[in-house]
């Protein structure tokens, strides 16, 4: 059974979900057709953090929206997998793209769809409130829910115990 700190140590790259995760996973449509996201700015500065790093990120998500590709664009994540209903050839086609195994990923997620994923993964995250059967698989939740700076606390447990966290920003 490997530490949490060892599971840490072996990750090269972050692939999270965005409903629930990078956004509180409220959806609020407007005329005409519109769409409105909100990203909380301290998950965007942690992936800034991360790539500072070194480290690349991706993204799989079961809905498409440009305003996904804007954020992703915003705060450099390299992959962007939307309309994936099955996630998981996704999550086989962004490794292989990366050239990565299993143990080299960290997944963030908060919904049934995310288990498939979290089981394989190197580190499972959940934020914290996702549902109890994320919450049952995963290695790590989080103190934030999602939408509100999980994905800047995956990144600075990881930065830590890999000791390539700066305090000064």
């Amino acid at each position: 059974m490997k530490t949490l700190r060892q599971r840490c140590n072996a990750i090269e790259l972050l692939i999270v979900d965005v409903d629930g995760v990078l956004t509180s996973g409220g959806i609020v449509y407007a005329s005409p057709e519109g769409e409105i996201k909100e990203f909380h700015v301290r998950d965007g500065s942690g992936l800034h953090l991360w790539r500072r790093a070194g480290k690349r990120t991706g993204l799989i998500t079961g809905r498409s929206s440009p305003l996904i590709e804007r954020r992703a664009a915003e705060v450099g994540i390299s992959w962007v997998m939307q309309g994936a209903v099955e996630k998981l050839p996704a999550y086989q086609r962004m490794l292989a793209e990366a050239g990565v195994g299993d143990e080299a990923v960290c997944y963030v997620g908060d919904d049934v769809p995310d288990v498939p994923l979290l089981r394989r993964c190197g580190l499972a995250v959940a934020v914290a409130d996702a549902c109890p059967d994320v919450r049952a698989v995963a290695h790590y939740i989080t103190q934030a829910p999602g939408g509100r700076g999980a994905v800047r606390e995956t990144v600075e447990l990881i930065l830590r115990c890999q000791q390539r966290w700066k305090d000064e920003g």
